[in-house]
């Protein structure tokens, strides 16, 4: 069943009813079909984009919609829970263009930033390589200045939307001074020399292309840079924070989604004379499941009020990415085990969710890598 929220506004609670009844139309429906097959829902982007939800947290005078992240995260957890490849998309999209808004000139934004929220275009996010996933200052993709362009060579791995997104925020190497040498650029899909390589064979999230993206002597506008040269780390990391929650939030939709499931089963399945839920080793495990629910939702949402607030909330990010993605697993997991055999089939699916959870822990950060970012701030 849907989960029940408190949200700040009018506005707020109709944006979630529109989330839902988009879900429920275009995407529920296809979700299973179209992960076995690969296929990739474009036209679900742009129907969220028509409908204003690709540029919630973003301002009006881009064409965004001036939401709060309260609000923003809880219809990105509404999308993940109908289809993690959707919500993960839409997070991932969110975050290649934050980057412009913190850190990009007013001309930039207001050259790229419309057309980047109206859901004709798709961003993509590049920073990982193949030797350098957490540790992003040892990045080797290099940026060389020649006149009014950089020259990029180099590999980025592990792009979400790569060889389907219509642009890329990319990190790429343009002095030697560790991580203050790396600056972030904006750059087309059709820029020569910037091809997507063989898509990545995974375990989950099938309909979400991943590849590497590979850079050879790709020229590239020095006007398309975000910031002064060598601030790109800092960039990245900021919008980071609000990727991690974007992430919190798709793991706690999937989590919902596999309890609704489990709990729909155990009050169908009979087991003994009656519904498997009403047994107690079975209805804890329940409770259990929906305890690490709810409990993943508050703490993403707490860190997204300190978001609103202007605060700082890097810790509070890290924990809800922590928290939530680890409980997504758990929940899922549980969910298999309460449907028995039949969890562990294609019939339900469970077992795309328990697929999906996977990854949560690993990307944006893998969850030692929050454990690291959130004892660090402890101890300073």
């Amino acid at each position: 069943m849907p989960a029940d929220r408190l949200m700040p506004t009018a506005e707020s609670d109709d944006l979630i009813q529109l989330t839902r009844d988009i879900a429920d139309k275009t995407m529920r429906p296809r979700a299973d079909q179209a992960e076995r097959a690969h296929a990739f829902p474009r036209e679900v982007f742009a129907t969220l984009g028509e409908a204003g939800l690709l540029s919630l947290p973003f301002p009006e005078e881009f064409g965004g919609g001036a939401q709060p992240c309260e609000v923003y995260l809880q219809v990105v957890e509404e999308i993940a829970s109908a289809w993690a490849t959707v919500g993960i998309g839409v997070s991932l999209h969110t975050l290649s263009c934050l980057s412009l808004l913190n850190a990009g000139t007013q001309q930039q934004k207001q050259r790229w930033l419309p057309g980047m929220l109206g859901g004709d275009l798709l961003g993509a996010y590049c920073l990982s390589e193949p030797h350098a996933g957490s540790d992003a200052a040892a990045m080797r993709t290099r940026a060389v200045r020649d006149g009014n362009e950089y020259v990029i060579n180099g590999a980025k791995a592990w792009t979400t939307h790569g060889g389907v997104a219509d642009f890329y925020l990319v990190m790429a190497r343009t002095g030697d001074d560790g991580a203050r040498g790396i600056s972030a650029f904006h750059i087309d899909a059709d820029t020569p020399g910037m091809t997507a390589d063989t898509p990545e064979d995974k375990m989950g999230l099938m309909s979400s292309p991943t590849a590497t993206m590979l850079f050879t002597d790709a020229r590239v506008a020095a006007d398309r840079r975000i910031g002064p040269e060598g601030h790109g780390l800092p960039i990245a990391f900021s919008a980071l924070d609000g990727g991690r929650l974007g992430i919190a939030a798709v793991a706690v939709g999937v989590a919902q989604a596999a309890l609704d499931v489990a709990v729909g089963y155990a009050k169908e399945r009979k087991a003994f004379g009656k519904p498997i839920i009403q047994h107690q080793g079975l209805g804890f495990v329940l409770a259990d499941m929906a305890a690490a629910v709810q409990s993943a939702r508050a703490t993403y949402l707490n860190a997204a009020r300190l978001a609103d607030a202007g605060r700082r909330y890097s810790r509070e990010a890290s924990i809800a990415k922590l928290i939530a993605t680890d409980n997504a697993m758990r929940v899922t997991t549980d969910a298999v085990q309460v449907l028995g055999g039949a969890g562990y089939t294609k019939d339900f699916p469970v077992e795309r969710y328990m697929r999906e959870a996977k990854v949560m822990q690993i990307f944006e950060g893998t969850n030692q890598i929050q454990r690291l970012v959130i004892s660090r701030d402890l101890a300073s």
